[in-house]
Order: C-alpha cells, then sequence, then structure tokens
C-alpha cells in the first residue's frame, strides 16, 4: 500500500445473512478505524447480499457462481464454467479496485475472489464462524495469510500459525442498542427461522395452536422466512392475537430487547448474539447443513449449559412445550442466560478489523500486488 493512498479492502460474504451481517460488522468496524477506507463488496447474483449491502451502504459486485447441489441438476453442470466465469472476473475486479486486503467471511463468492487474490499475493483473511470448517474455509485456509476462528482447536482445520482465536462478528452497536432498551412488556418468545426460513420450526408453530391460544398472556413473535410466510401466515396459529407472523425482522435490536426466550437454529451469528446478550435459548441445528457443523456449534453452549437443544426430529412435539416451561421457570432462564454470556466475545469485530490493518502494516514476503498486476 502506498503511505498517501487510502486503504482499499474487497469484503466478500453471501446466501444468508450468517455471513453477510458479520462481514458488514467487520466492513463498519474498519471504517470506523479508518474512515478514509474504500470498500467494495463481492457476492454471488441473484443472492440475499445484493439487496442487504447496498442497504448497508456499501457498492457490491456480484459473480456468476453457486453452490454444488446435493443431486444432479443442470445448475451442477454448468458449475464448472460458473467457477471459470468468476475467476476470470474476480481477476478484473482486483485489477480494477486494487485492494490492499481481501476479506472472506463464506459464501460462493468468496471462493473465486480470495483465491485469484492469493494468487496475485495480495494479502488475505478468512473469517471461518463455525466449530466445524466448511470446506471452502479448508481449502482456502492453506492459501490465505490469516484465519481468525471463534472456537479454539481449529489447527485440525487450519495451519497453526495462521490462525487467529477472535470470536464472531456480531453488529455490536445494534446489540448494545438491544441491550439498553426497555423490556417490561408481556414475556415474549422470539422465533426467528433464519432469512430464509426454517420449515420445521415454522410446522413446530402451525401445529401448536392450542397451546398457544392457551397462554394468551405470552406474546409470541415468528419470524418465518420469506420462503414460507405465504404457506404459513394462513395458519390458525398465525391469527391468534398473541402471534405476530414476519418474514423478516427488520428491528433486531427491538425483537432482542422484547425476547424472554429465543428460538432458534444454531448458526454461528445467531449463537454469538445470544451470548453477547446473555439471553435465554432453544437451539435447533439444522440437519441439512454441511458438516452437521451446527450440532456442534450448539454443543459448544449446551455442554457448558448455556443452551438448550432440541433436535429437528423431535421439534413439532416438544419445541413448543419447551419454550413454554422456560416462561414458567425464571431462574432456569437466569442461568442459561448467565451461562451464555460467559461464553461471549464482546469486541470480536475489533479484533478482526485490526488483523486486517496489521496485514497492510507488515505485508507477508509474498504480497507484492503492485508489481504483479
Amino acid at each position: 500500500m502506498q503511505p498517501d493512498r487510502a486503504p482499499r479492502f474487497i469484503v466478500s460474504g453471501g446466501g444468508t445473512g450468517g455471513h453477510i451481517f458479520p462481514a458488514i460488522a467487520i466492513a463498519d468496524e474498519l471504517r470506523r478505524l479508518r474512515p478514509d477506507a474504500e470498500f467494495l463488496f463481492v457476492g454471488a447474483r441473484g443472492k440475499m447480499e445484493m439487496e442487504k449491502v447496498p442497504a448497508a451502504g456499501y457498492r457490491i459486485e456480484g459473480l456468476w457462481i453457486s453452490g454444488l447441489q446435493r443431486r444432479l441438476t443442470v445448475d451442477n453442470l454448468s458449475f464448472p464454467v460458473k467457477v471459470l466465469s468468476s475467476l476470470f472476473r474476480s481477476r478484473q475486479i482486483l485489477r480494477e479496485f486494487r485492494p490492499d486486503v481481501v476479506i472472506g467471511t463464506g459464501g460462493y463468492a468468496g471462493g473465486p475472489v480470495l483465491y485469484a487474490a492469493a494468487q496475485r499475493g495480495i494479502p488475505t483473511l478468512i473469517q471461518e464462524p463455525n466449530a466445524f470448517a466448511g470446506l471452502a474455509n479448508k481449502w482456502l485456509g492453506g492459501k490465505v495469510d490469516k484465519v481468525c476462528v471463534a472456537f479454539a482447536g481449529m489447527s485440525k482445520f487450519f495451519p497453526s500459525e495462521k490462525l487467529v482465536v477472535t470470536g464472531n462478528p456480531v453488529r455490536e452497536q445494534l446489540l448494545e442498542r438491544a441491550r439498553t432498551m426497555a423490556s417490561d412488556g408481556p414475556a415474549t418468545v422470539l422465533l426467528m427461522g433464519g432469512s430464509g426460513g426454517a420449515r420445521s420450526l415454522n410446522q413446530a408453530m402451525a401445529a401448536a395452536t392450542e397451546r398457544i391460544a392457551a397462554r394468551p398472556e405470552v406474546r409470541w413473535v415468528w419470524q418465518c422466512g420469506k420462503n414460507y410466510l405465504e404457506d404459513f401466515r394462513g395458519t390458525a396459529t398465525a391469527q391468534l392475537p398473541n402471534v405476530t407472523i414476519t418474514a423478516f425482522l427488520d428491528r433486531m435490536d427491538e425483537a432482542y430487547a422484547q425476547a424472554t426466550v429465543v428460538i432458534g437454529r444454531a448458526g454461528s451469528t445467531t449463537i454469538a448474539e445470544i451470548e453477547y446478550l446473555g439471553k435465554p435459548a432453544i437451539l435447533v441445528p439444522s440437519p441439512w447443513v454441511a458438516e452437521d457443523h451446527q450440532t456442534r456449534n450448539a454443543e459448544a453452549l449446551t455442554q457448558r449449559d448455556a443452551a438448550v437443544l432440541v433436535a429437528d426430529a423431535d421439534v413439532v412435539e416438544k419445541l413448543i412445550p419447551e419454550a413454554l416451561g422456560l416462561i414458567d421457570n425464571p431462574a432456569r432462564r437466569e442461568q442459561l442466560g448467565a451461562n451464555a454470556r460467559e461464553q461471549a466475545k464482546p469486541g470480536a469485530v475489533n479484533r478482526i478489523a485490526e488483523e486486517v490493518l496489521t496485514l497492510i502494516a507488515s505485508p507477508t514476503p509474498k504480497n507484492n500486488f503492485h508489481a504483479t498486476v
């Protein structure tokens, strides 16, 4: 980096909120530390990041890329072409934007742009949020300069000399607002299915009309996901006066502030936010994710009595009774929340941002970008 030039960062994270919001949080922190910095996000065309990143105030370029499907599809047949196209476009973006560091938080687009950057000696950093590393990050781990992780013991996936245990980045300003908001309303269960939604969680709500109706003093905020709103907003449960159904929660600070109990999948961002806030939570790991990594994420809390785990296969039968049981047991809620808070790593986003800036200040020998493009 030239000393008289503002730093430039490419950030890639997409596909789900668990990749997008950490990427935005890192960019926000870098912008706080270096107000003169320039940013460019790289995502996958047609994915959630193409909407959420501009809404957060950042420019984004979309690559023609997608993941491999588990079954033979036309998309799988086109996968090699998409990879080559994305690598070519990534190289163009690198030449045009001339970043000082490329940062990845997961998602399809991260592979091509981080690989292309590492090939050219541009400093690179990836953030692995889960207790079990994904295939893309494991592959990139040997090529990038630094790997920021949330859990100890990740040297079985990445070179130990590259590892930095930072915790997972969360939207700390949002969560601090949630902590300071008044929460003296009715007992509230916040059910979060993620940006796309979780069918089993929605089915559990739909099947529990009588139980939920029998406790009108308990409020339910049901975030069903955009993929399921049409299917579930006409259900009897959704019509109950103590139930609010929505596709997406735009004001997560308010939702968290009001929540007495949180129900969600065991994605890394959800867990990090629950820990930060010290909220009693019921986690339902998705059975559809690679290497069953959400179960491992959840076990990092349940082994410390910091959350309750309900298996996806048992969710219709057990989820709502478990939530109502916590509503009726303040001492248990307090214990779970306190234990969760002990696992929190506040300041994770700042630690990651500082690692990024260190790559500019002390580049490795291979970081000779301006000499190679």
